[in-house]
């Protein structure tokens, strides 16, 4: 996470375009985390608010429209591909196909909030070929609604997001601490242990070997 926010400080608009775009392919990254960078960035006067979020809409929707066309191009046969199958199980392509008959929009919805379903989901709606421009108004309608949302929270909170990010790394530091305290203290109790057992065992070789004599 660190090396993302340091990739969207040094290339701002570009960088929370990239970042955005690669979460919305697929890549495990939380869309909120370079939704917030650029909302933080905004507040410091580093970007500008007024062209972030547009950029960060556009990240967000571009990797969806992507993967949108991939399914409806080559159907059923990205099925075949190992990549694909990665995130698209046939348990889940087959629920999702499901789905999209039953109600389009509620799942393209839905889909676009869950990391993980994300990329599964907008895949077969694409080969399940769901109307573009249903998936166009709806994944667009819930981007609208949420992105700006998360990044104005961001932007009037910032002073207590860098307090908070300031406490989480400072709880990192106590917990490594913490740690390295439990594995001294597991060393030090299985050395007494070991050393206690081969005490005892010492005692009945010494007499073992007075019989003998």
């Amino acid at each position: 996470m660190e090396a993302l926010q340091e990739f969207v400080d040094n290339f701002t608009y570009i960088g929370v375009f990239a970042v955005l775009l690669l979460g919305s392919l697929g890549v495990p990254i939380p869309e909120e985390m370079p939704i917030i960078a650029a909302a933080v960035l905004s507040h410091e006067g580093i970007v500008r608010w007024w062209v972030a979020m547009p950029v960060c809409l556009l990240g967000v929707l571009s990797g969806d429209v992507v993967l949108y066309w991939v399914g409806r191009r080559w159907g059923e046969q990205i099925l075949d591909w190992r990549m694909v199958r990665l995130v698209l199980t046939p348990v889940r392509e087959q629920w999702l196909k499901a789905a999209y008959r039953r109600h389009a929009v509620k799942t393209v919805v839905t889909a676009r909030h869950v990391m993980g379903l994300r990329a599964a989901a907008f895949l077969t709606a694409g080969i399940a070929r769901v109307p573009f421009w249903k998936f166009v108004v709806a994944d667009a309608g819930a981007a609208v609604l949420g992105i700006p949302l998360v990044f104005g929270l961001a932007y009037f909170f910032t002073d207590q997001i860098t307090a908070i990010v300031a406490d989480v790394h400072r709880a990192e530091r106590w917990l490594g601490l913490a740690v390295l305290l439990a594995l001294a203290a597991v060393l030090v109790v299985g050395v007494w242990r070991w050393n206690r057992r081969v005490g005892k065992e010492r005692p009945g070789e010494e007499s073992a070997g007075i019989d003998a004599r």
